[in-house]
């Protein structure tokens, strides 16, 4: 039987509070990692992903721990990768989620809505890795989070797909420079996948991205979950530079 087992691992997770973020976070804590799980403290996530906290440290006493931080500001990201590193002399896993949307066409778009989806989807996951190889233990993996976006280019979102897409040009340098160490560094691209976000989607919409999509339904958190899993694992140890699409086949 092959099972994947990360005792003694640490995954820091980005926007680990909601949706795919909380999702990995569980996934690698029931493969034995202990997790932090970031969050840039607006809205409700705070408070979701204290609670995801205290759910996973009531399984495993002193598993998780929460780390607040916008992934687009360097001082932050800073402090965070110090205080993961002094947590449990390091981490073994970055996996970098967080993302925000800001949709329009780019007659309209303004650069406020232009400049912050790059900051945290782009120069957040710079940050983040610039940061993290700080405090990342030798034969680590880094994880980053592309999109379907990058390659369909959907209607009125050019600066995330601009950002999506430069993530997976990211990870294919971060690859070569981070060999030396073993440190593996690849990108996942979702498609569209269940979560609250899609939800606003409106249904018509939804049913036109379903006839693009071979297997005829949205992703599961789970499913890109254990893709993530699966990148970080002794099972991918030649895997490197690459994109991984998780989009039920989409070709649209």
């Amino acid at each position: 039987m092959i099972s994947i087992d990360l005792s003694g691992k640490t995954a820091l997770i980005t926007g680990a509070s909601q949706g795919i973020g909380a999702r990995i976070a569980r996934t690698f804590h029931g493969a034995g990692a202990d997790v932090i799980l970031n969050h840039p403290d607006k809205g409700t996530t705070g408070d979701d992903a204290a609670a995801l906290a205290e759910a996973l440290n009531a399984a495993r006493p002193g598993s998780a721990l929460v780390a607040a931080a916008d992934v687009s500001d360097e001082t932050q990201v800073r402090a965070m990768m110090e205080s993961a590193g002094a947590w449990r002399g390091g981490i073994d896993f970055l996996i970098n989620n967080a993302a925000i949307i800001r949709d329009r066409t780019i007659a309209k778009m303004n650069r406020e809505e232009w400049d912050a989806v790059l900051d945290v989807n782009l120069t957040g996951v710079f940050l983040c890795c610039q940061h993290g190889l700080g405090v990342m233990r030798d034969g680590g993996a880094i994880v980053s989070f592309g999109s379907i976006a990058a390659i369909q280019g959907f209607f009125g979102q050019a600066n995330y797909a601009a950002a999506k897409a430069g993530v997976q040009a990211m990870m294919r340098v971060l690859s070569r420079e981070a060999a030396r160490r073993g440190i593996r560094a690849n990108a996942v691209a979702p498609g569209v996948i269940d979560t609250s976000m899609a939800a606003t989607i409106p249904e018509s919409v939804r049913e036109e991205m379903l006839k693009n999509v071979p297997l005829g339904r949205f992703g599961t958190t789970e499913e890109v979950a254990n893709v993530v899993l699966f990148l970080c694992s002794p099972l991918a140890s030649y895997v490197t530079g690459q994109t991984i699409e998780i989009n039920g086949g989409w070709r649209g």
